[in-house]
């Protein structure tokens, strides 16, 4: 559990910092890096290369680093992208955009219900490895919807626009 709950802060400061100093389409340029780079994690797996656990008290540490090298990052762009798509839709035109918190709520009720579908829809009639696989396709494709992305800047356009009184 540490290691998921430090990772997922890892994903919503880097986030924050993210759509702080690197506005509009470069941290959509960034941020698309980092998946990229993630999916050369894919499919999931531990890393068979990283040994065998030491049987001393170190054992904690060693499985730190095991996820850390087999699932990290993969995991790291996934707990971003909810926070990401949430600050680039604050900054469209859409008439929701002022108060973008339903995402949240949205991606909240969608993890419960996997949550409860999983022991009885998936597991049972799917093996682990068509689930990682299952998994790995649709990583990019569920970070990559572009209504959303497609204009982080948006906003401040309208705005401007509305200023010069031409809309």
């Amino acid at each position: 559990m540490v290691f998921f709950q430090a990772v997922l802060l890892a994903g919503y400061a880097y986030a924050h910092l993210l759509t702080t100093y690197l506005p509009g389409k470069r941290s959509i340029v960034v941020h698309l890096v980092v998946m990229a780079l993630a999916v050369f994690f894919l499919p999931l797996a531990i890393a068979p290369w990283f040994g065998r656990p030491p049987a001393d008290a170190t054992a904690a540490l060693w499985l730190m680093g095991l996820f850390a090298v087999s699932i990290g990052l993969p995991f790291f762009a996934l707990s971003a992208n909810g926070p990401l798509l949430q600050a680039w839709f604050a900054r469209t035109d859409h008439p929701s955009a002022t108060n973008p918190y339903f995402l949240y709520a949205a991606s909240n009720v969608g993890s419960f219900l996997a949550l409860l579908a999983y022991p009885f829809l998936i597991e049972p009639f799917s093996r682990l490895g068509q689930q990682t696989w299952t998994w790995a396709a649709l990583f990019v494709p569920s970070h990559c919807d572009d209504r959303l992305v497609r204009r982080p800047d948006a906003a401040r356009t309208a705005q401007r626009r509305r200023d010069r009184g031409r809309g």
